[in-house]
């Protein structure tokens, strides 16, 4: 599948895509794969797609828990020299605070926040050590502004941002450029079970006037893969149609939702 297309080339690199069996993370193989990166695609659960996915592509899929550790490490050791990293796992359990568990919120930071650790921790020094490496780390529109019933998936999203601010800090002088995509409302499985109002006032909210597909997310993580992003790190990259410009309407529309249907909708995965 790989084609080495001269702009945004991944042209003899190898990738590691977190999450990528499904929906933007799927998104995310596919294009790297064109770009002509040697994919390998990390899955917790989905066997089937991921084995698919790694078929279709010519690439890997390896099955690891990334809120471990140990797994999150031996994911990165079966990657190999990984050129390039993708941190897209992650998950929801929306509740409103007052009512939130002590489980909810700990899986929630776990796969979306301390997964990301783990595995840049795992790549760091091997980037290092050759003085190159791209990580793009996925995030949220919600970690930078919030939601309403998503304080554990705000927390973990803002913490992503935070973290990897820092990461740009501390491997920049080596060579190796950490960032990352924050996606708005993007049409995946998780989405379209929602009801028709609480699209129609999404859709209102979003100057670009449509949904974002995974492949807009896509896109821009794999630009930021690229040598052609090399003078960007420590950035936050919005792919959201323009909802962040609105947030002033966005604040009124998420309590509406929330009250209308019992849960915040905005979710970057």
């Amino acid at each position: 599948m790989a084609s080495g297309d001269a702009f945004c080339s991944l042209e003899g690199k190898t990738a590691l895509v977190t999450g990528g069996s499904r929906g933007i993370g799927a998104a995310i193989v596919r294009e790297l794969a064109s770009a002509g990166a040697s994919v390998v695609i990390g899955y917790n659960a989905g066997v089937d797609e991921a084995t698919a996915l790694a078929t279709e592509v010519g690439g890997r899929a390896v099955q690891a828990d990334v809120s471990s550790a140990e797994e999150a490490a031996g994911l990165v050791e079966a990657a190999g020299d990984v050129d390039v990293l993708v941190n897209n796992a992650g998950l929801t359990r929306d509740g409103l605070l007052a009512r939130m568990s002590d489980a909810d919120w700990r899986e929630v930071i776990e796969t979306n926040l301390s997964s990301v650790f783990y595995t840049c921790r795992a790549v760091t020094r091997p980037m290092m050590k050759k003085r190159a490496g791209s990580i793009v780390n996925v995030s949220s529109i919600v970690g930078l502004h919030g939601n309403w019933g998503q304080a554990n998936y705000a927390a973990s999203k803002a913490g992503i941002i935070g973290f990897t601010k820092s990461l740009a800090r501390e491997l920049g002088s080596r060579g190796v450029r950490a960032n990352v995509v924050a996606p708005g409302y993007i049409q995946t499985r998780l989405t379209e079970v929602l009801p028709a109002e609480a699209k129609d006032l999404m859709l209102k909210n979003t100057p670009l006037g449509r949904f974002g597909e995974p492949l807009d997310v896509a896109r821009a993580v794999r630009f930021l893969c690229s040598d052609d992003a090399s003078f960007i790190v420590g950035q936050t990259i919005v792919a959201d149609g323009g909802t962040t410009a609105l947030m002033s309407l966005v604040s009124d529309f998420r309590k509406e939702s929330t009250n209308t249907f019992g849960r915040g909708y905005i979710s970057g995965v």
